[in-house]
């Protein structure tokens, strides 16, 4: 016969507060400031007045310390590590196990590739939906070469656990496709989206060039590139590089190199983004791959033209010759003269700025990333109801509150989905 599952007791239960959502675990890999994890806090944030959330990651830092200051449940889990580690990923996906048995989520939002390995087989494990969001494929260009081979047959078999993928650009949903990763009914492009800001750009403005990138010091950001192509150039102007990583050093050392009327300064890890795009003339992503980065899209809300590497969902934010610059990867040359251009011509920096801008409020809020990310959510849910009603339900562990069991009948804001009693 048919039952309903009645919500988790709690304050919202006897009427003190509004009753929450269904509740759904982000789940990612490393907690340290990067585009995935912003991208994560973007959906606790948005979407903590309609869905409960939860968020379970590898180890503690920014993700974790941002969430709980937006009182967000977190879980670390043991064993969740970046590397390819047999020991580690096995003792991740007890720890996964038991985090969503202890948590109960109606939804596990999976993030990056071993949080989406490790979180798919545990949720199929318990018999729970999934999705995935790509920021990268882990099988593409300029990955270790262990990720190269393992990567796609992992994803491949990964992809039957997840009822959605969700690709962060276009170029993601056809790399998948090309690569038969999964039927492409799987697929669902939802471009990433930022937070609109009061902080604004003056692109043309001051005597001295002011460049800036926002990026981790690692292999495929390569700042080495950018600062090559900076000490090329025969004019002064100030290069302004954000974040950490671990060859921060190896940048300080290259810069050291560059002629006395270039200044480059190395500011870390920050939390006024915003504030320092908009004292900026200009935007640069020497970037190996990406998947769709956050940085750009920032800048562009700030007014920023951009010149970046023509790779992967990059383009599909900036179009050459209307709101920035395109150039090869790794073409030191064709950098330094998109560089050369556009700090030698104010008024083209305003124009391109200014397009970027209008890009960023038409495509890439903050708000349509929601919406078209909630409306996946609301259709795995809906299709995980339909087949609850149309077969036993055989849960691998036990739903029922803790203050009793399942009811025939509950207030319909009170039911996370009603279930087949087997």
């Amino acid at each position: 016969m048919m039952i309903a599952v009645e919500r988790k007791a709690g304050p919202e239960s006897f009427g003190y507060g509004r009753p929450r959502g269904p509740r759904v675990l982000q789940m990612v890999t490393r907690a340290d400031l990067g585009g995935a994890q912003v991208h994560v806090l973007d959906l606790l944030r948005g979407f903590r007045d309609d869905f409960d959330m939860v968020l379970a990651t590898g180890e503690e830092g920014y993700c974790t310390e941002q969430a709980r200051a937006l009182g967000i449940e977190c879980h670390l889990l043991p064993g969740l590590v970046q590397r390819i580690d047999p020991l580690c990923d096995l003792k991740a996906l007890a720890s996964a196990v038991r985090a969503i048995r202890k948590i109960r989520p109606d939804l596990v939002h999976c993030h990056t590739t071993k949080a989406g390995l490790i979180g798919r087989l545990a949720a199929r494990v318990l018999n729970v939906p999934a999705i995935y969001t790509v920021h990268t494929w882990c099988f593409t260009e300029g990955t270790s070469r262990s990720w190269r081979a393992f990567g796609l047959p992992s994803e491949t078999l990964a992809a039957r656990w997840a009822r959605r993928i969700i690709t962060v650009s276009e170029a993601n949903r056809m790399a998948a496709i090309s690569k038969r990763v999964a039927h492409p009914d799987k697929f669902v492009t939802v471009h990433n989206g930022v937070e609109d800001c009061s902080a604004r750009a003056k692109p043309g403005a001051g005597s001295t060039p002011r460049i800036v990138m926002v990026a981790r010091f690692v292999t495929q950001k390569n700042q080495a590139l950018l600062i090559e192509a900076v000490a090329r150039i025969g004019s002064p102007l100030i290069l302004t590089l954000v974040g950490d990583g671990p060859l921060r050093q190896q940048a300080v050392e290259a810069a050291a190199a560059c002629p006395p009327h270039i200044k480059v300064e190395f500011l870390g890890q920050r939390q006024d983004v915003a504030e320092i795009l908009a004292a900026s003339n200009l935007f640069v992503l020497s970037t190996n791959w990406e998947g769709f980065p956050i940085s750009i899209l920032e800048a562009m809300r700030a007014g920023l033209p951009v010149i970046a590497a023509d790779v992967d969902g990059v383009r599909e934010a900036v179009t050459h010759g209307d709101n920035g610059m395109l150039v090869r990867v790794r073409d030191r040359d064709g950098l330094t003269e998109a560089i050369r251009r556009l700090i030698a011509d104010p008024a083209l920096r305003e124009r391109m700025g200014a397009r970027g801008r209008i890009a960023y409020e038409e495509r890439f809020s903050i708000g349509a990333m929601l919406r078209k990310t909630s409306s996946v959510y609301e259709t795995t849910l809906k299709r995980t109801l339909t087949q609850s009603r149309n077969q036993p339900f055989h849960a691998p562990f036990d739903w029922r509150p803790a203050g009793g069991p399942c009811v025939e009948r509950a207030p319909k804001e009170d039911l996370l989905w009603t279930k087949h009693q087997p």
